[in-house]
């Protein structure tokens, strides 16, 4: 039996998508869009796919998929996924799930209608070190997780800066909504996933403000956004998130997740990512790196794997509905200046 054929819609963060299909020896990498003609001549023929489209429209009336990457700006999210699914597709569909809580529930009902899988790219699960560290949480090895730290910081560093990574209509925010999005959803998986409660946060667009009307960019987003959260467990979570700031360090990702019997932290170290554990043992308080790390993963061979062998999904859409809830909460509490029930 022939294994799953995938099409990828949006070369650009689609492009790794497109070239896993390609290595994947259990898929076919049948299909590939974009708008830009030349990126798509360029990537038909690195990656040997003869069938290309410019409008997915008909590349879904065409061919017969059963993967679809959707690696389009977020404001497609919700229409693109959705099509794909009603054509028949499985889909993989790059974060944030949508612009918006309502729009992702949309996403997720039409995936339930349908009977097919929906993942969200959040491409920090498939991590070696969050593996090690998600075994260790799921041991029991933490007891209690009470509360965490988990951000990821810039000094500078807006995406494509003039693009509409920048412009709230086509983006839905900033770097809380672009880079806050995968630590609070690798957060959640090491807390067991509590459902939040309230979140009290704060947006700031100085920088970016300054910067973009320095060089007469489009710019109507936050560059800094940090947050509280209350969830259902009595578990808290602080949460900071930056495109431009002005710090010592200029780019930080972490996650610190601390409990009543051990604590532990995903972050990036000078060779990848690095996963930590600490806590009292036979009375003496250590810190240690987890040295067994199991091998990284690509999320679209996972997924491969997913629709082709009937592995359980490591992401589902009810992941990515459950972190809008947190970044619409975030957003919400931020215009009103106080404290909000998600």
């Amino acid at each position: 039996m022939a294994g799953p054929k995938v099409a990828v819609i949006g070369l650009g963060m689609g492009r790794g998508h497109a070239r896993a299909a390609a290595e994947n020896p259990k898929a076919e990498l049948a299909a590939l869009c974009d708008i830009d003609e030349e990126k798509l001549s360029r990537n038909r023929d690195e990656l040997d796919c003869l069938k290309v489209y410019t409008d997915y429209k008909d590349m879904l009336a065409a061919e017969e998929l059963d993967i679809v990457s959707v690696s389009l700006p977020n404001y497609l999210h919700k229409s693109v996924t959705i099509d794909a699914l009603r054509a028949g597709a499985h889909v993989i569909c790059e974060k944030p799930m949508a612009m918006n809580t309502a729009e992702a529930e949309e996403m997720k009902q039409v995936a339930e209608e349908t009977g097919k899988h929906l993942m969200i790219n959040f491409s920090y699960r498939f991590t070696g070190a969050a593996k090690a560290l998600k075994q260790v949480a799921e041991a029991g090895t933490l007891g209690q997780v009470y509360f965490v730290r988990t951000g990821w910081t810039r000094a500078r560093g807006i995406p494509k800066f003039g693009g509409w990574f920048a412009q709230k209509d086509l983006s839905g925010g900033g770097p809380l909504i672009d880079l806050g999005v995968h630590r609070i959803d690798l957060a959640l998986m090491l807390m067991g996933d509590p459902k939040p409660v309230t979140i009290s946060a704060s947006t700031y667009d100085h920088i970016g403000t300054r910067m973009a009307k320095e060089q007469n960019k489009p710019f109507d987003v936050e560059d800094l956004a940090v947050a509280f959260i209350r969830f259902d467990n009595g578990a808290t979570m602080h949460v900071e998130t930056s495109w431009t700031l002005n710090s010592q360090r200029p780019s930080e990702k972490f996650t610190y997740v601390y409990g009543t019997k051990a604590g532990i932290c995903h972050r990036q170290g000078p060779e990848g990512y690095e996963a930590y554990i600490s806590g009292e043992w036979e009375g003496t308080y250590v810190t240690s790196q987890i040295q067994e790390i199991p091998r990284s993963e690509n999320s679209m061979d996972h997924f491969i794997d997913v629709v082709a062998d009937g592995v359980e999904p490591t992401i589902t859409a009810e992941n990515g509905v459950n972190v809008m809830k947190i970044l619409d909460g975030a957003y919400e509490s931020a215009r009103l200046g106080r404290e909000i029930e998600v």
